[in-house]
């Protein structure tokens, strides 16, 4: 052994004081469930963007119901009020995409700020009409004005990817922590702004979406340390996301599985309606999403060994499953309980969704990539509320959870149908991110 000046580190073995082996490992550190989240946010500026994030997202939860219950109670109108919601999903289906392509040629404070501004235009103007009972084509105007709202959830995503590109591993646990906030905000935004409307003013519950969507937003933008540089493109005309090999079918399964979102909460709220309970249907509504948050801190914690696309598959499959027992509820505790199982497969599939689109598309085009996927899914959720509620009108509520039944079929069909073409995707795209492991 080379000779060293250090003095011998003792330890003592039985009653004796021996000399100790320098070169052994120190004793294991114990590692707790949340020991992968920690090691998330112990990069620099981490905590610092999530919050911002978190700030500008909540919001996005009251849009539609604060506009909805705005002009209803305002007007006397639930026909308008519909359609000034529908003109709101139709134009962010539109504008979101656009929006996501600016950020990736510009930069995300570039695009950001200007968006955030333009949105809080179109909401003050959407306040003012309703106010001083401006026409209907004016509120659909100021509507879709404050419909360019920036997609702050793609940005933080693209955030993750950046800051820990070298660790999959790392990613996938940033990915399920981002559902787990998202399935959070969706708890909490609904009820905050019913309860805004109902019990302050019918006012304000989308003015306080207003002001914390514009302020998160500014705040989010105003971290450049961990915003992710520009990527140039390569030379030539590259291809949009939707020509993307193997995207096409992460889009259609993203579209069922919106309508299956949208058409059971409608579903749930007639059945509440409908099985007299006195709990409001936001709460019941609730427990879903705290089923799925449940899951995807879980989720994260795990060490995946599958590929992504069988989990995919497997993951719609647990979604379709999910949904058949709702159909049979007699009782608000068998609703609720059949609600929270239900929602434990929603963030492992849509984590396992948003990191394909990280591998299918290329780092250049990654915004506009997760943009798409959220309007795909933003489309699926309006088509399946507006079926889900036609349904229940016509046939009754007994009939409500059939419709998110079918979509789930739907989307394991499409899943299952094009678990190959995805595969070969992923082989022959130049993705953002490789596989998690």
């Amino acid at each position: 052994m080379p000779y060293s000046s250090d003095p011998p580190l003792l330890t003592v073995v039985g009653d004796t004081l021996v000399a100790a082996d320098r070169r052994m490992p120190p004793p294991a550190r114990r590692r707790g469930p949340l020991t992968p989240y920690r090691r998330i946010f112990a990069a620099p500026g981490a905590v610092a963007f999530t919050l911002a994030g978190a700030l500008a997202r909540l919001p996005m939860s009251m849009l539609g119901v604060a506009t909805v219950l705005l002009i209803a109670l305002e007007r006397d109108s639930y026909a308008l009020a519909g359609a000034v919601s529908a003109t709101g999903v139709a134009v962010t289906a539109g504008t979101a995409p656009l929006l996501g392509r600016l950020v990736d040629r510009h930069g995300q404070a570039r695009v950001a700020v200007p968006a955030a501004l333009v949105f809080a235009t179109g909401t003050t103007s959407l306040l003012l009409c309703v106010h001083h009972g401006a026409p209907a084509w004016a509120l659909l105007l100021s509507c879709a004005g404050a419909s360019g709202a920036p997609g702050v959830g793609a940005m933080t995503r693209a955030r993750w990817a950046h800051l820990h590109r070298d660790s999959p591993r790392l990613r996938h646990v940033a990915g399920s922590f981002e559902q787990v906030l998202d399935e959070l905000c969706f708890m909490v935004g609904p009820v905050l702004a019913m309860l805004l409307c109902t019990l302050v003013a019918p006012e304000a519950g989308l003015l306080t979406a207003a002001v914390l969507l514009t302020a998160g937003t500014l705040l989010f933008a105003a971290q450049r340390a961990t915003e992710p540089p520009v990527r140039p493109r390569p030379g030539g005309r590259s291809a949009g996301p939707l020509r993307v090999p193997g995207l096409g079918v992460l889009l259609a399964v993203l579209l069922a599985t919106g309508a299956l979102f949208g058409s059971m909460e409608v579903a749930t709220i007639a059945a509440v309606d409908t099985l007299g309970g006195t709990a409001p249907s936001s709460a019941v509504l609730a427990l879903q999403a705290a089923g799925s948050a449940a899951a995807g801190l879980v989720f994260g914690a795990l060490r995946l060994r599958a590929a992504s696309a069988g989990r995919l598959v497997t993951g719609v499959a647990a979604m379709a499953l999910g949904v058949l027992p709702l159909t049979a509820a007699d009782g608000l505790p068998t609703l609720a309980a059949g609600l929270f199982l239900a929602g434990t497969a929603t963030a492992p599939t849509m984590v396992t969704g948003m990191a394909l689109v990280q591998q299918l598309i290329p780092e250049a085009r990654l915004n506009e990539g997760m943009t798409t996927a959220y309007t795909a899914l933003l489309v699926g959720i309006a088509a399946g509320a507006a079926t889900g509620g036609r349904t229940v009108e016509h046939l009754g509520p007994g009939a409500g959870y059939w419709v998110p039944a079918l979509a789930g079929a739907l989307a394991l069909t499409v899943a299952a149908a094009g678990a190959g073409r995805l595969r070969r995707g992923l082989r022959r795209s130049p993705g953002t991110l490789p596989e998690t492991p």
